[in-house]
């Protein structure tokens, strides 16, 4: 695809509704662009796969990403008409605040909310300093009751909760602007080096699935299926990654916007296979294409699922993104490109006898 093309499937993937166990919408898009050049199918959690056509005694390597943002869920609707909601992913509280919704009713439209709090004018001294929780926060639809909310828009326990951000392009720096990079810009990683690869199928080694799994934000589950399904001999697991360049010593950047695709050494559930780390690592510098390595103290992904179904050999790249788990995150286009660049380059190096090594 082009760039214009590229940019336009970001912005689709973007701007789609889809919090942990709602993918729905994602998976539309995944197949309205897959089904071009590959077998889709979606299985009732919402996991998504491409297939495209395979050749006989070809290793499988899994392309995985997951579909699903973090968000909220309404847990009840009070006296006034304003929703008490719980979180779906990790959250920092005071990253909610004053922030636009929209919420599923039980029609299936997507209705406008605002998280609020207590005005700063009626609180004391004490309230002002207290740090904030999600428990002292509600979702205001500007009705004046209960019975509005539920009977009115259709709103009630249960009800998903996602951002409310429209993606944006700034051209002169080259950046996209929007809601759930994490994990959207992975999302389009796999299809954008998928269709690629088609184009080059008799040439591989390997037979390439796209495995687009639900549910990561509330402990991988997808990818406990979809491993199992496709069966993988060898894994990539593609995530949009928490940059830590604004905020870190240069020393210290591992995740850093323009740097680069990184390749994930380590984090608190998974570690890379050392052997297929280090062919990564070859081809991006045979290939002139930026990366950077990460050790991290947190954080988890598909990977670590992957990796212990039948010790398939797995590798995380991730996708530089700013201000993860927030409603707005930035994602340079660059660290896409090059992304898709160094994927499709690992895929054209294997085979049977590379795979036997790891």
């Amino acid at each position: 695809m082009t760039k214009k093309q590229n940019l336009e499937l970001i912005e689709e993937l973007s701007n789609a509704y889809g919090v942990s166990g709602f993918e729905h919408n994602v998976s539309a898009i995944v197949q309205k662009y897959a089904k071009r050049y590959a077998t889709v199918s979606r299985d009732s959690m919402c996991n998504t796969f491409i297939k495209p056509e395979a050749a006989d005694n070809r290793p499988t390597m899994m392309l995985d990403a997951h579909l699903d943002e973090v968000g909220f869920m309404i847990q009840a609707i009070k006296p006034n008409g304003t929703a008490s909601f719980v979180t779906v992913g990790g959250w920092v509280p005071a990253n909610v605040t004053a922030e636009r919704v929209r919420i599923k009713n039980q029609e299936g439209q997507w209705i406008p909310g605002i998280v609020a709090t207590k005005p700063p004018h009626y609180m004391t001294a004490a309230e002002r300093k207290q740090p904030v929780e999600i428990a002292n926060l509600v979702i205001d639809f500007g009705t004046i009751s209960a019975a509005e909310t539920i009977d009115l828009l259709k709103v009630n326990t249960g009800c998903p909760v996602v951002p409310d951000v429209t993606w944006e392009y700034n051209e002169k720096l080259d950046i996209m602007m929007g809601k759930a990079f994490d994990n959207r810009i992975g999302t389009a990683v796999v299809l954008t080096a998928i269709e690629r690869l088609t184009q080059k199928k008799e040439k591989l080694g390997v037979n390439v699935v796209g495995a687009l799994a639900a549910q990561e934000e509330v402990g991988c589950r997808g990818a406990k299926v979809t491993v199992r399904k496709v069966k993988p001999d060898i894994a990539i697991c593609l995530d949009g990654c928490p940059a830590d360049d604004t905020f870190t010593p240069d020393w210290l950047i591992q995740t850093g916007m323009k740097r680069g695709p990184m390749l994930r050494d380590m984090d608190t559930t998974f570690i890379a296979t050392p052997a297929f780390q280090s062919l990564a690592v070859a081809t991006a510098e045979e290939n002139n294409i930026p990366y950077t390595r990460a050790v991290r103290t947190g954080g988890g992904v598909n990977a670590s699922e992957l990796l212990v179904y039948e010790g398939v050999p797995t590798i995380c790249i991730g996708i530089p993104v700013r201000y993860e788990h927030t409603h707005h995150t930035i994602v340079a286009y660059e660290d896409f490109e090059n992304t898709v660049d160094l994927v499709v380059a690992i895929v054209e190096k294997l085979n049977v006898s590379i795979i036997s090594e790891f």
